[in-house]
């Protein structure tokens, strides 16, 4: 989960991951005008080489960012005890955001081209999807609907032999950095769906931290394509709003969720555990693959919108009022 919008997943090894052997290609790759090879070689600054491997496979490839975390209510004053107590754990989080780097054809400019499928879980059993939940606040229970958003994209950025990564540290034998991204967008306006939002605006704060161990930032950073993902962990935090299918207008309802997960790299779609590929496949087929180009990209928020309102046919009260059964 690298980014980040209102989405801010990641997000983020037991399995293998390429070697990252300098100077290797895919052949299947070495002909597109979309494989951004080329231009990532022309960059020069440690720095900005790591963070472009987060970005996405210099091969052009899918890479995949699993994430696994958990989800707290976070209640100022403890003020909806004992309905739902400060602290309390609600969900357990697991999926993954699948991406890779676009070239556009015949320029110096790339794009991150993503998909990201969260499945909110049992906070007893992080393999048990959760199909409902029931609002401890109103008493009914909803459906849970996971974080899928297609796409998430980001670009065009040009890059140049003086293209630079953010600042990084040393600690013990990895090498670390930080993103830390206030967010904040006005659904009501760009919407009109203001999903009980205070003054329909989304507010959150989203926090990460990227480890690479110093051998494998030896091997991915010389000369040359290294093939194969960065072996890369993500430490992922965000305060945010009610999600939209909880049904708890923050408006009304004091409080928040904090998301805390850890990601890893993974070199493809193949990686992924079976049984998280099995629900992906039987209910989400689409997110199986990152985009093939440029588009319009979602969020938690805008996803609902399009998918469960039907892009504004109905209403995120209408929504809860439909859904919510007693």
């Amino acid at each position: 989960m690298v980014k980040r919008g209102i989405s801010g997943l990641l997000a983020p090894i037991v399995l293998f991951i390429g070697l990252g052997i300098p100077g290797a290609q895919a052949a299947d790759t070495a002909g597109d005008p979309t494989n951004p090879g080329p231009v990532y070689a022309t960059v020069t600054d440690k720095s900005g080489k790591l963070s472009l491997q987060t970005y996405g496979r210099p091969d052009g490839k899918d890479m995949v960012f699993r994430i696994s975390g958990s989800v707290y209510a976070n209640i100022e004053g403890n003020s909806l005890d004992p309905a739902m107590r400060h602290g309390q754990k609600l969900f357990n989080i697991e999926g993954y955001n699948i991406r890779r780097l676009y070239r556009v054809p015949d320029t110096n400019q790339l794009y991150q081209l993503s998909r990201e499928i969260v499945f909110y879980t049992d906070p007893a059993d992080p393999r048990r999807v959760l199909r409902e939940w029931k609002n401890p606040i109103d008493g009914k229970t909803y459906p849970v609907v996971p974080i899928n958003n297609d796409s998430v994209n980001f670009g065009p950025f040009t890059i140049t032999s003086a293209f630079a990564g953010p600042a990084l540290q040393q600690l013990h034998d990895e090498t670390v950095w930080t993103s830390d991204i206030g967010v904040r967008s006005d659904l009501g306006t760009a919407l009109g769906e203001k999903f009980g939002l205070t003054g329909g605006v989304y507010a959150a704060q989203e926090m990460f931290d990227f480890s690479v161990d110093d051998r494998e930032v030896v091997a991915r950073t010389g000369q040359g394509v290294p093939s194969g993902a960065m072996k890369t962990k993500i430490s992922w935090a965000r305060t945010s709003p009610w999600a939209p299918f909880m049904c708890l207008p923050e408006s009304d309802v004091r409080g928040q969720l904090t998301y805390h997960a850890r990601s890893w790299s993974l070199g493809s779609y193949a990686g992924i555990e079976p049984w998280l590929r099995a629900e992906v496949e039987a209910n989400h087929p689409l997110y199986t693959a990152a985009p093939t180009a440029p588009g319009a990209s979602e969020n938690s928020w805008t996803s609902f919108y399009n998918k469960q309102l039907g892009k504004g046919a109905t209403t995120w009260a209408g929504w809860c009022a439909a859904n919510g059964r007693a």
